[in-house]
């Protein structure tokens, strides 16, 4: 299984409404039975005591393997990235991970 993850820095505009009841389901039903599941964070605190959290929110995505995200994926992209401007002003990393079960 992997993980796709896309962090969004502190600083700037981060709509969580917006992000968890219209972007992420959005994605969702375009990637369709690819998904598995989704989870979104919602950054609270840095490592230090009381220091903010270096990404204000953060969502994942499961899927089974790299090539069934891409499939999934790549027809929405556009439409995916257009809607980013609707909830933040940042630009967010992202990251695909391999999930370890232990």
């Amino acid at each position: 299984m992997i993980k796709v993850s896309i962090f969004y820095p502190a600083g700037g505009k981060f709509d969580q409404e917006y992000y968890a009841k219209k972007h992420m389901p959005m994605i969702a039903g375009m990637v369709g039975d690819a998904l598995i599941r989704y989870e979104i964070d919602r950054g609270i605190a840095g490592m230090a005591p009381g220091t903010p959290a270096p990404y204000v929110g953060m969502g994942h995505l499961f899927f089974n393997s790299l090539p069934e995200f891409m499939a999934a994926f790549a027809p929405h992209v556009t439409a995916i990235m257009g809607d980013v401007p609707n909830y933040t002003d940042q630009r967010p990393t992202l990251q695909i991970s391999e999930v370890v079960e232990v």
